[in-house]
């Protein structure tokens, strides 16, 4: 068939479909983007400074609690004030970043988790355990989960996505696009808190504390949406490869490849995985044993209590009794959530030989964030 009457019988979305690819390749890379949003910012700054716009709002006075109507002018970034504003607030502007500490502590144990090869291993180990019925599911499933391993999903699971279909008999292309549409559409839905989430609570934070001082916006402020986001993104995940793109991809008729699952997991990982486990298993001991006893370090003392009741004249519910665990805490205990288990499956699965290997590893991992 020519190229010609092949390009005649697309349809309407292939051709937007086609637009929007090429017309995306030929876009700048996003840091040059952002540059360039930079410049703009101060070109325009200077534009609207001289033709005097302005803006009225309404804003809770800090002082008072009252609020106020204000009028705020945009400032002329290239005036002798906003250049030295510009060169006087950099460092500020990254170090005072809201969500900056709470993502490098959460990445020093997701680093060290992926980077030992503990996520990696996770993915498949999932995928590969999967039986014939709900292979789309899982894989989909595995999709959703992976984002909180970095780039993983997409290096382990898109590719592993074809292994299992072709080893089941099924459309490898098939497979590709269920582990695609699980990491790419279930970006940020997660069954766990993830290093997105101290990110986005620490950001909304800022913002709500501009208009409500004192306001404060958990990491876990999400989680309900996450959790039940994960079960519906695989459900029609699995669905739509099921129903649309393996029908429309017809009978698979390429090579017939044996492929033993087993294979795709080494003696070493599998060793690894049962040191993890076990690890897991420890901490999670551990965290229960300081939060549901009453005088459990995690939870609010009788003192902290009363003081809550004056304040606020109502008793504290769960989450407010438990504020030291899910407000103060919980980007601590993620690290170690992944840490400890990640240089469980390291050393028991020799990929950490020393402590030089878990400073590499997080170094890593740190960089590509």
């Amino acid at each position: 068939m020519s190229t010609k009457s092949a390009t005649k019988k697309m349809s309407f979305f292939e051709r937007f479909l086609n637009f929007v690819e090429v017309t995306g390749n030929k876009l700048p890379h996003p840091v040059a983007m952002f540059f360039g949003f930079f410049v703009i910012t101060i070109i325009f700054s200077m534009i609207l400074s001289y033709t005097g716009v302005s803006v009225n709002y309404k804003e809770i006075s800090r002082t008072t609690g009252q609020v106020i109507e204000k009028t705020t002018y945009v400032q002329n970034l290239l005036t002798r004030s906003g250049i030295r504003g510009i060169f006087g607030s950099t460092v500020k502007n990254f170090t005072g970043h809201a969500a900056l500490g709470s993502i490098v502590v959460a990445m020093l144990g997701v680093g060290l988790a992926e980077g030992t090869g503990l996520l990696n291993s996770i993915i498949k180990k999932i995928v590969i355990s999967t039986p014939k019925q709900l292979v789309s599911a899982i894989v989909v499933f595995a999709g959703v989960m992976s984002n909180i391993a970095s780039d993983a999903g997409y290096v382990v699971l898109i590719p592993l996505g074809a292994v299992i279909f072709l080893s089941f008999g099924r459309h490898p292309l098939a497979g590709i696009a269920a582990a695609f549409a699980g990491v790419s559409g279930g970006f940020s839905a997660n069954l766990l808190i993830g290093t997105t989430d101290p990110l986005l609570g620490g950001i909304t934070t800022s913002a709500a504390q501009i208009v409500l001082p004192g306001y404060s916006v958990t990491p876990t402020a999400n989680f309900f949406f996450m959790f039940a986001s994960t079960f519906f993104i695989t459900a029609v995940g699995a669905w739509i490869t099921d129903k649309v793109v393996e029908p429309r991809l017809g009978d698979y008729n390429g090579p017939k490849v044996d492929i033993n699952l087993n294979d795709q997991i080494s003696p070493e990982e599998k060793k690894g995985l049962r040191a993890a486990g076990l690890a897991t298993i420890g901490f999670i001991i551990v965290v229960l044993l300081m939060v549901i006893p009453e005088n459990a370090i995690f939870r609010l003392t009788p003192e902290e209590i009363t003081k809550f009741i004056a304040e606020n004249n109502r008793e504290p519910g769960t989450m407010e009794i438990l504020k030291p665990f899910f407000s103060d805490s919980i980007v601590y205990i993620l690290m170690l959530a992944f840490f400890i288990p990640g240089l469980a499956y390291g050393v028991a699965a020799k990929t950490v030989k020393s402590h030089k290997d878990v400073i590499v590893n997080v170094n890593h991992i740190c960089k590509k964030k």
